[in-house]
């Protein structure tokens, strides 16, 4: 065991975290539900979409035997949505191809949706003691300060040097302890942009710090301008209940109930293949424009308001749409914005 690694071993056992939910009566499943959750969201945000999960989806032959919309139901506002759809898809695949029982061969546990390098590595080190590096985010800041790795993480030269260095210090013993403890060093000590170096066990053969320059690593990301693109959602009201469609599986919001949306302000032909006749409409009422940021680009939003005296029939080809009732809201999954938008809309139509 290296030097590097024994430190970070004693620091785990003195203080690091051993009460997360996903720690209690471990099982590959709870594991690997808690790693996808925790693919670039915060633990604190984490804990109660995970102990929802379990409650509602104890097994995986239960999350692969849900429908996917209740899935997404119980993903909204966790954010990044194709973890949630490849979640479900990984699930029927253990199910179907490996009996219900991950797999702890890492490569077949790699092949599995949604699932990389790392997070296999992390289920099966932490479930069966398998002697697997891992790199998720809070390691590659650990270990690219502590050798001085200069570069972005996201350039594969980079990211390659800093698996290596992964791979060194991973002990064959206690690699359950020590993995959690490498995520704990980069959420508790070796934060982004205040590191507690004065706590950090393995202060004194860091690089960074001996530098005086623990900020400069890992490097950033090249800054490139977001573009911004516009959207207008149609949102048709009848009564107690208003229209949405579920989106393709592919794309932003990929599977999620979204209002009707356009590229441009005439919103005439969305009215028309819906059926909608002008007659019906009682009143139009353009919403204030907001903006919803992607990781690539700034999507403002201008929602316009469609009060009718009648429900159409909304027939489309190809298209699943609902009546979605505002008192007795069906259990489906929501994009972030649209939910935003039926929160307000009791207020909205209040104030008319």
């Amino acid at each position: 065991m290296t030097p590097f690694a024994k430190s970070i071993l004693n620091w785990y056992d003195a203080y690091g975290r051993k009460s997360l939910p996903w720690q209690q009566n471990k099982t590959a499943y709870s594991v690997w539900l808690s790693e996808i959750m925790l693919q670039q969201t915060q633990v604190a945000t984490v804990i109660p979409y995970f102990e929802r999960f379990m409650e509602r989806f104890p097994t995986v032959q239960a999350l692969a035997q849900a429908p996917q919309d209740e899935v997404l139901h119980l993903w909204t506002g966790l954010g990044y949505y194709a973890r949630a759809r490849n979640l479900h898809k990984a699930a029927q695949m253990v199910v179907e191809k490996h009996g219900g029982e991950f797999p702890q061969d890492i490569e077949e546990m790699n092949a599995l949706p949604g699932i990389g390098r790392s997070t296999a590595a992390a289920v099966l080190s932490s479930v069966y003691q398998l002697p697997h590096a891992i790199l998720d985010g809070n390691v590659k800041r650990t270990l690219a300060r502590h050798y001085a790795v200069s570069g972005w993480p996201g350039q594969k030269k980079v990211e390659n040097q800093l698996w290596e260095f992964a791979e060194l210090n991973t002990p064959k013993e206690h690699v359950d302890k020590y993995n959690q403890a490498m995520m704990d060093m980069g959420a508790m000590v070796c934060t982004r942009s205040n590191p507690k170096c004065l706590l950090c066990p393995v202060q004194k053969s860091c690089q960074a710090y001996k530098q005086g320059t623990p900020l400069n690593y890992p490097g950033k990301k090249p800054k490139k301008e977001k573009p911004v693109k516009q959207a207008w959602f149609a949102m048709f009201h009848h009564d107690n209940e208003i229209w949405l469609e579920q989106r393709p599986q592919t794309g932003i919001w990929g599977g999620l109930y979204c209002f009707p949306e356009s590229t441009h302000n005439n919103l005439q032909t969305m009215i028309d293949t819906r059926g909608i006749k002008d007659s019906t409409i009682l009143r139009q009422e353009t919403l204030i424009t907001f903006r919803h940021t992607f990781s690539h680009y700034h999507l403002d939003i201008t929602p316009v308001l469609f009060e009718l005296s009648a429900k159409p029939d909304m027939i489309m080809e190809g298209t699943k749409g609902l009546w979605y009732n505002l008192t007795q809201p069906e259990q489906i999954g929501l994009a972030a914005p649209v939910k935003q938008l039926l929160d307000s809309l009791p207020f909205e139509l209040m104030h008319n």
